[in-house]
């Protein structure tokens, strides 16, 4: 499918409403951005789903009220790791934390759950968004990101785009053309001018806006699967007519990305600056799990059967990997992330969890979390000494910072 760059526009004063625009157009190398004309029209005989069936919507303020104290019995599991006990239903899948400083953060998940923190996330309270909740939609917030300004994002299936700028106290919903090519899975808050962002969807469309989503520039010309569908002499095992989204992926400090498909039969990467996803063949025998970054920019590979794989050089050049000792026990590697150059924990199914002091080459099991009930999905540090374990039902682990 090809991308079109697409916009919005705070109409003038010829209307309050904001109008959401997007033409099915060829992106043309570089990206081509498309303008919204104003439209002189009033929201107030449309209904809701009809402004955004129409791919129109009014800017809306995000009541955000806080709901029950949050339970305060959070259970230590080790001298590194502790189990927080959330204001969830049991059934939630965590997605994504984000932390405008060190104390005050958000957690996001699966049937539209977002909680608050003000403690470091020792604590959580939830947050309801009631213009969400208004639609009739069971949001699936699936990722968001804070600069260092505190200027936020969240992203979401449906595809829902929020926005702050004061650190989350307020939030205001960006409406999404109903023509963007699959579902809003990672967004980025870029550090410089106020209002940028990058947004990724689970096919592959980038898009890059730097004026508080006004207007999306398109990063890349086509989806994945039309660039895999025209390039079918590739000698890629299983591109050739390939359907589908990324399982999983990744964005470095500079921007590339790396992505599984959905069927871990091979991977793609992206570099700022190129007009199509790389397709790659995968590094080993079994299917791949996921895929990211070191602290120096290497690449790490996990595999379904359990395996750990690390490129031999930084960057996105190298199709070189070296297998790793892990000795997982058959259960799939579903993570791995670092607090620093040297230390870095890996997690997966039935509670898995496992320690490297050397930067990813060796691992060992750590045995603290074998009575978690529950699959670890995703890790990540925001310092040496604040670092998360999210899971289902409502798993989250925090990192103590009591190691050695």
């Amino acid at each position: 499918m090809a991308l079109a760059a697409h916009s919005r526009q705070v109409a003038s004063a010829c209307t309050s409403s904001r109008v959401k625009a997007f033409a099915p157009a060829r992106v043309a190398r570089g990206a081509v951005v498309v303008r919204a004309e104003c439209q002189a029209q009033s929201a107030d005989g449309l209904t809701r789903r009809a402004v955004l069936g129409a791919g129109l919507a009014t800017a809306t303020s995000l009541a955000l009220s806080s709901a029950p104290s949050p339970a305060l019995a959070n259970q230590l599991l080790s001298s590194e790791w502790e189990i927080v006990d959330l204001p969830v239903d049991k059934g939630v899948v965590l997605l994504d934390i984000g932390f405008t400083d060190d104390k005050h953060g958000f957690l996001l998940g699966t049937r539209q759950t977002l909680l608050e923190t003000f403690d470091g996330g020792k604590t959580w309270k939830p947050r309801s968004i009631d213009a969400a909740r208004d639609e009739g939609f069971n949001y699936r917030f699936n990722s968001i990101s804070f600069n260092s300004n505190g200027e936020g994002w969240i992203v979401g299936k449906p595809a829902i785009l929020l926005h702050t700028t004061d650190g989350g106290v307020n939030w205001e919903r960006i409406p999404l053309s109903s023509k963007l090519p699959g579902a809003p899975v990672r967004v980025t808050s870029l550090d410089g001018k106020a209002g940028q962002a990058e947004m990724i969807t689970d096919q592959g469309a980038i898009y890059v806006t730097d004026n508080t989503a006004y207007t999306w520039t398109a990063a890349v010309q086509e989806t994945v699967d039309a660039t895999l569908n025209r390039t079918v002499s590739s000698g890629i095992s299983g591109a050739s007519y390939y359907e589908g989204s990324f399982s999983n992926l990744a964005r470095s400090s500079s921007g590339d990305y790396v992505a599984v498909s959905s069927r871990g039969n091979f991977y793609m990467t992206w570099t700022p600056g190129q007009t199509y996803w790389m397709p790659h063949n995968r590094p080993a025998p079994r299917r791949l799990q996921n895929m990211g970054f070191t602290p120096k920019g290497e690449v790490w590979v996990t595999t379904r059967g359990g395996d750990v794989l690390l490129s031999e050089e930084p960057g996105l050049s190298t199709d070189k990997f070296e297998s790793v000792n892990i000795n997982s026990r058959g259960f799939g590697i579903l993570d791995v992330g670092f607090r620093d150059d040297k230390v870095a924990f890996a997690c997966g199914g039935s509670g898995s969890l496992y320690r490297s002091e050397d930067g990813g080459k060796s691992w060992k099991r750590d045995r603290s979390t074998d009575n978690v009930a529950g699959n670890l999905y995703a890790i990540k540090f925001f310092s040496s000494q604040q670092g998360f374990v999210l899971g289902n039902d409502g798993i989250l682990l925090r990192y103590t910072g009591v190691s050695a």
